[in-house]
């Protein structure tokens, strides 16, 4: 199926590793224009020399303003066609373990770069009436993850300012959606068997067993399957679709409205 986003221009977030990879990956496929962005130079740089001719790199902590600032400034005057907002998630920890200081690097690290990115894309997007803006949260938005309490708490904080803003935009042909990953075989996983193991006495092997029997596919998600989603996400063929928190979880989640 052509998704009809060959030579348009997107930009991914995190797009060295895990979800931000997979996703780059497909788009590339499709045959888009992309602007990366990711903390490592070199994996920006090598991924950058198998598609020399279809990819930019930006540089830094998307966390932060001036990062913010370096990406804004690569795109442009440009027309943007889409934004996958994306990055990794705070550490594993239960509530009583947590410190003050964590909630505030987590409004950090969750929730106020979001605010700060998005509201300098929408003129953007506002510019040529039309855009694509895609966050990738987790099913803790759906149903808490033990041990996550500041991901369970903060990205809640996100889905709420995105449900908010889709009402605004909806009539400028600017729409955005969650994507809610369950457990998915990245690197973001093992800090939770880290966790796991070390909270029950058990092996990291053990533990990732553990999570795969909450899991109704009994196995750990494909991050190309979560890419494969969210490239439609950001094509015309998603003009219906808006303000949605979508999980992609093997049936993780036992809500009836996940």
């Amino acid at each position: 199926m052509d998704l009809k986003i060959r030579g348009k221009l997107f930009v991914v977030t995190g797009a060295t590793s895990g979800f931000g990879r997979a996703i780059a990956e497909s788009l590339l496929e499709e045959g888009a224009q992309l602007i990366i962005n990711a903390r490592n130079i070199d994996k920006l740089k090598a991924f950058y020399d198998l598609h020399p001719d279809t990819i930019e790199i930006v540089d830094g902590d998307i966390t932060t303003d001036a990062s913010i600032s370096k990406l804004i400034n690569t795109i442009g005057e440009r027309e943007l066609d889409g934004v996958v907002i994306n990055a990794g998630g705070p550490p594993a920890m239960s509530f009583v373990k947590s410190n003050i200081s964590d909630w505030d690097d987590a409004y950090e690290h969750i929730l106020r770069w979001k605010v700060k990115l998005t509201k300098e894309l929408i003129p953007i997007f506002e510019r040529h009436n039309y855009g694509r803006l895609i966050y990738i949260e987790s099913a803790s938005v759906k149903q808490p993850i033990e041990n996550l309490v500041l991901s369970n708490s903060l990205r809640l904080a996100v889905v709420g300012f995105v449900k908010t803003l889709s009402n605004e935009m909806g009539a400028n042909g600017i729409t955005m959606n969650i994507v809610a990953p369950g457990y998915h075989a990245t690197s973001a996983m093992d800090r939770l068997f880290k966790n796991k193991s070390e909270t029950l006495g058990i092996t990291e092997e053990e533990a990732k067993e553990a999570f795969e029997k909450e899991i109704l596919t009994g196995k750990m998600g494909d991050p190309k399957d979560l890419a494969s989603l969210t490239t439609w996400l950001l094509s015309p063929y998603s003009s219906y679709i808006t303000g949605q928190t979508i999980a992609v979880d093997g049936g993780l989640i036992k809500s009836v409205f996940a």
